[in-house]
């Protein structure tokens, strides 16, 4: 790239529990979900262009397409905040992107939608844009029920189809390991495949200080859509068992997977059990990292 260039981090997303408690009468399911972000993602640079560019590089990058037609979540939050800028009466002159992308694909994770959220920081900070909040968080919505959440990328109970957030300041960092099959699971599949969609919803969560109290009560919770998801594809029961061999305190799926995660009591601890896993499936994707710790506002 030439010129000053922006760099954005997009975090992966970790549904620590997510709970299905109703839905709408437009179809669309109502969620309460933990989620928390970790040091580990995909990462975005920005810097002026002539013309629009966008290209492509990382471990995962061959399974995207860098054309405009394809519908890559980047591209439409870049059109769709030019657009809001452009129509206040701000400039948004031409840009050049680079997807760094380390994240598995459609993996329960927010992959995509962490990248759009990036791709509005970013370019709002390129552009100087000047965006309300409230604008943003619309604007954030229109490309997908996780970007709210992942415009935040802070621990945060999320609720109705994931666009009301409520920050979790004293959640502490944990130390994780992620683990993926490789193989993607149809989202809209699991949701069909779901045999209640009026379950509990989590409850209350304020108070929790230290890790331990953390652990305990996440640990109690569920994953609604790792049933279902596990009937359609088994290597997730696989994962988990894997997982489960390496002593974290739980075991979980995240979002609709296929990607589950084990919280560890340290990073050592973690880091071994990734180096285990790969070791014993080295066709599978094994990652350990730390989860972004909760902050005041």
């Amino acid at each position: 790239m030439t010129g000053p260039t922006i760099t954005e981090m997009a975090p992966a997303k970790i549904n620590l529990a997510l709970h299905v408690t109703g839905r709408r009468d437009d179809g669309f399911h109502l969620l309460e979900s933990i989620v928390t972000f970790t040091e580990l993602g995909d990462r975005l640079q920005f810097c002026a262009a002539k013309q629009d560019e966008f290209e492509l590089s990382g471990r995962f990058s061959r399974l995207l397409s860098a054309e405009p037609s394809a519908g890559n979540l980047v591209l439409r939050a870049r059109d769709l905040l030019r657009q809001f800028v452009i129509g206040s009466g701000q400039t948004a002159p031409p840009a050049k992107i680079h997807l760094e992308k380390n994240l598995p694909i459609a993996s329960g994770i927010g992959g995509g939608s962490a990248d759009a959220a990036a791709a509005l920081r970013g370019l709002m900070r390129l552009w100087q844009a000047d965006v309300p909040e409230k604008e943003l968080e619309a604007l954030a919505l229109k490309l997908g029920a996780d970007v709210p959440m992942c415009l935040a990328s802070r621990p945060l109970l999320a609720k109705g189809i994931g666009e009301e957030i409520t920050p979790l300041s004293t959640m502490p960092g944990f130390a994780i390991v992620l683990a993926n099959p490789l193989t993607g699971v149809s989202t809209p599949e699991i949701f069909r495949q779901l045999q209640k969609r009026d379950n509990p919803p989590i409850g209350v969560i304020d108070g929790l200080r230290t890790e331990a109290d953390w652990i305990a009560t996440i640990a109690a919770l569920r994953n609604d859509l790792e049933p279902p998801a596990r009937a359609l594809l088994p290597a997730i029961a696989d994962i988990s068992s894997l997982l489960a061999n390496q002593n974290p305190s739980f075991v979980r799926m995240s979002g609709s997977g296929a990607t589950c995660f084990g919280i560890f009591s340290s990073m050592t601890a973690a880091q071994a059990a990734a180096k285990a896993l790969l070791k014993a499936r080295p066709d599978w994707y094994f990652q350990a990292t730390r989860s972004i710790q909760g902050f005041l506002p």
